[in-house]
């Protein structure tokens, strides 16, 4: 603790703070009851309630860590009378959306899903606060439908099951909420790095098309003459904002495309804006967040286009369109897509409720793994080795829990869990194949939810978004206006909100692939602790928000941090990695690591080299309709 910990609320008593953070000696299954699944009464059990350290908890790891670096030991499978007809490792969107493909085509079948965390939905993670009586929900992982009219057929028809109609959003999302409050973006500056804490109201492009944002009453120069930086580099960021002519004339139609795609933003800032001055790099550096690294390993065109830094105008190519509006998104993401999984599998967890109608409806836990349904999900169960029996008519499988080993027998399993976890579990895979499951780094990303008392200090300062350029966590915003079903969203400054901050570790500017980065990366994020990280948070809000009367020991009302070491699915980096033409190249790593082994088929959107959820789902019909008769 250090001397400003009672100005930042440090010493304050906000609900579970110090229960679950950072490794500790504890697992989360020593707090939780034995016998989750034999319980009766609803609130002895609902985890999206948990504050402090969500995300990869602990609890949900260690067993796993074990087992790869106590790789030679296989686990003896003792107890085979307990049979399913499939098992599917993995409560995510992709795991339980197989054991639904599956049930259609067996309508009598037994299924038992497993999981290493405390609650099922994957990366679609719920977070829930209580703040002067009213509820707040929050997502902490998976967040949005992206482009619904684009999904396949297969993913449609599986929406209408769980009578999820995406066109809800044209009107639950309030899309004049920014505007009619005045609600712009901000660059933030902090003092430790720039020599004074200032938020200069104005958007670099990076929230277009996500958030629909008051513009600035800033022209680009009025900005950049705002920003704490040197005046040569507010002439060379000023020229990579306001320039339109094609500094790439040499190169015509998908070649200019082709050769954005190859150059990194900052090669292409260098040799075709001029840019040299530090001041400038610092101020972009991470400003290509979502691509889980800095501007020296994104290549430009995704930077600018997807990622919406400024230099496009400079390049010749037509004006970018959003297909969609980026409203598609439920209180708490993608977790009521799960959700709606969950209780198509297991009517009895919501009852005869509607999933938009009960938004606000606490799930029943104690429902999920009952003896005698025909579907059981068992929670706090890391899968630590699967096989197929000896007469290719079965599979094997032991899983942990409580600090115990079990095993369990199936016709089928579908693996819905981190490709790069599977080498060490499944025995028998082909080395390729070993390798390729290998390939499947995925990005490490920290999504930390605060619930405030109030945003009256956000609604002073005209903000509703914000990038800090070197801040811990890179960008803030207060949660997306969405009222759908009986929950509300707030209305008044006055009122509570949940402030979702976010984080995507990595090393820049060090020389490592992409990949190499992810690693650092999540090697940092799982041995942060939470008080580490809810000090960030606490300093980070305040020197942000201190010109609108924040105070961070008086405002904060609770902190939920979703700690993914293993966060978004890799994809192919065309600055490090060879990219063919087609998604399903068979000299892809993801094609290759997917292929059915014996009874056992490969879902999860690593599968599919993206992280989206409607891939999710793709890959699980794919991996149901692989298993064998």
């Amino acid at each position: 603790m250090t001397g400003n910990d009672d100005s930042l609320g440090l010493k304050r008593d906000i609900p579970r703070r110090d229960i679950l953070q950072g490794f500790g000696v504890l697992g989360a299954g020593s707090l939780l009851p034995r016998n989750v699944f034999a319980q009766s009464a609803k609130s002895e059990y609902y985890p999206p309630a948990r504050t402090g350290m969500r995300g990869s908890h602990p609890g949900s790891f260690e067993a796993a860590h074990e087992r790869i670096q106590n790789r030679a030991r296989y686990y003896q499978v003792d107890e085979k009378s307990n049979y399913y007809d499939l098992v599917v490792v993995g409560a995510g969107i992709s795991g339980l959306s197989a054991a639904f493909f599956y049930r259609q085509r067996h309508r009598d079948a037994k299924i038992l899903i497993l999981d290493n965390h405390d609650d099922f939905g994957g990366h679609a993670k719920r977070n829930e606060f209580l703040v002067n009586g009213q509820r707040l929900i929050g997502y902490g992982g998976s967040q949005t439908m992206v482009e619904p009219s684009s999904y396949s057929r297969t993913v449609k028809r599986l929406l209408r099951a769980l009578d999820i109609d995406p066109s809800i959003f044209e009107t639950a999302y309030d899309q004049d909420f920014y505007k009619r409050h005045d609600l712009g973006a901000g660059i933030h500056f902090d003092k430790a790095n720039f020599g004074v804490d200032r938020v200069v109201r104005y958007d670099l492009g990076m929230f277009d098309g996500y958030y629909p944002l008051a513009p600035s009453d800033l022209s680009p120069e009025e900005m950049v003459a705002q920003l704490p930086i040197s005046s040569t580099a507010q002439q060379q960021l000023l020229k990579v904002m306001v320039t339109t002519e094609d500094r790439l004339p040499d190169y015509k139609g998908w070649r200019k495309d082709e050769y954005l795609y190859y150059i990194s933003y900052r090669k292409f800032l260098e040799k075709h804006l001029g840019v040299t001055d530090p001041d400038v790099f610092k101020v972009l550096q991470d400003l290509s967040y979502d691509s889980g690294v800095g501007i020296e390993a994104v290549n430009a065109w995704s930077a600018m286009n997807s990622g919406g830094l400024p230099g496009r105008d400079a390049t010749g190519l037509d004006p970018y369109v959003d297909p969609e509006p980026y409203i598609h998104h439920f209180p708490d993401g993608n977790a009521t897509i799960a959700r709606a999984l969950v209780h198509k599998l297991i009517p009895e967890t919501l009852g005869s409720q509607s999933i938009n109608a009960g938004v606000t409806s606490q799930l029943d836990y104690s429902k999920l793994d009952l003896p005698g349904s025909d579907v059981r999900i068992r929670l706090n169960s890391t899968v630590l080795q699967v096989e197929n029996d000896s007469d290719n008519k079965h599979v094997s499988l032991a899983y942990h829990r409580d600090g115990t080993h079990y095993g369990i027998r199936a016709g089928h399993c579908v693996m819905a869990g981190y490709n790069a976890m599977l080498p060490y579990i499944v025995k028998g895979l082909p080395g390729i194949q070993a390798a390729a499951l290998s390939e499947q780094v995925k990005v490490p990303i920290l999504y930390s939810n605060v619930a405030l008392r109030n945003w009256q200090a956000w609604h002073k300062m005209r903000l509703g978004a914000a990038v800090s350029p070197t801040g811990y966590h890179v960008v803030s915003a207060l949660d997306f206006p969405v009222s759908i079903g009986d929950y509300r969203h707030s209305q008044q400054p006055d009122e509570p909100i949940i402030v979702q901050m976010q984080r995507f570790p990595h090393a820049s500017n060090s020389g490592l692939t992409a990949k190499e980065q992810f690693r650092v990366g999540r090697q940092e994020l799982i041995g942060t602790s939470f008080e580490t990280i809810e000090t960030n948070i606490r300093e980070q809000l305040g020197s942000m928000l201190s010109e609108g009367g924040f105070d961070p020991a008086r405002d904060i009302e609770g902190i939920t941090v979703n700690r993914w070491a293993h966060g978004y699915s890799s994809w192919y980096n065309p600055l490090f990695e060879a990219n063919y033409d087609e998604d399903d190249d068979p000299r892809y790593a993801h094609v290759q690591a997917r292929k059915r082994h014996g009874r056992i088929t490969i879902a999860g959107s690593d599968s599919a080299a993206v992280a989206l959820m409607d891939a999710a789902i793709e890959q699980a019909y794919r991996a149901v309709r692989e298993l064998p008769r």
